[in-house]
């Protein structure tokens, strides 16, 4: 494998989004360094599917990925792919692309993986135990998806989410319709945090209705947005687990 050296360049990366890029070195020339046409984007597929990141770039001879910024072996192509996505596959993946000793970071786009199973097991973030799911409302439920989640403070005040210390949000990317849709038949329309009891949990509507509350939401059956993301916060002075992380959606289309 071809090696790179990351020479002139600090660079800092998370949560989708490259924070700053600086060159050290004023004396490099920076027509040398590769440009970034077509970013990776983020993914949201089925446990078991196959998930693929890209980057399309000019003026590159290299490649290298990151999986939540540890460099993963061997891929230095300018795709990526998982081929069985499973929750331990949920994370925040880039690129470094190179030309010659030059390199560029992407923005790193997230990997949420999802079940459809009414009896789809998650671990506890607190003990490490297994909790199971099993309520069934028809067509429309339950939905069990995974994401990383993010350490962050932020919030304040007496309204909903409040003060917080990290959160995961639980989307899909604009090539899979923005977010969750409703389902025809649902009688009723909820997500929530089966695993911890400190929580809240916030649904926000394509349309920008917003519902939020502890441990879980109740979106109102017909729903006023056609489809819906969801935010998982954890509460200020609390632990942020480290890995994926489970919310349960009922009354929505996988």
């Amino acid at each position: 494998m071809k090696k790179h050296i990351w020479r002139g360049i600090a660079a800092t990366a998370f949560a989708g989004m490259v924070l700053t890029l600086h060159a050290q070195d004023t004396n490099v020339d920076q027509s040398q360094f590769p440009t970034i046409l077509q970013q990776p984007v983020d993914d949201c597929v089925a446990v078991g599917s196959s998930a693929t990141f890209s980057v399309v770039a000019t003026n590159a001879d290299g490649y290298q990925w990151f999986r939540n910024n540890a460099a993963l072996d061997g891929q230095t192509n300018n795709t990526f792919t998982i081929a069985n996505a499973g929750t331990n596959d949920v994370a925040y993946y880039s690129a470094t692309v190179f030309n010659g000793s030059e390199g560029v970071p992407t923005r790193m786009a997230g990997l949420n993986v999802y079940m459809t199973s009414t009896q789809a097991p998650s671990r506890s973030a607190k003990t490490g135990s297994m909790n199971t799911m099993s309520s069934d409302l028809g067509d429309g439920g339950p939905i069990v998806v995974f994401g990383l989640p993010v350490t962050g403070g932020g919030g304040g005040g007496n309204s909903c989410p409040g003060s917080y210390a990290g959160y995961v949000n639980f989307i899909k990317p604009m090539s899979q319709g923005w977010g969750w849709l409703p389902d025809t038949n649902a009688v009723a329309l909820s997500a929530a945090d089966q695993n911890r009891s400190d929580t809240k949990v916030q649904a926000f509507g394509y349309y920008g209705d917003t519902y939020c509350a502890s441990n879980s939401v109740n979106i109102p059956v017909p729903a006023p947005s056609p489809k819906y993301r969801f935010t998982i916060f954890f509460p200020r002075g609390s632990q942020v687990p480290t890995n994926s992380y489970p919310i349960t959606l009922t009354g929505f289309q996988p």
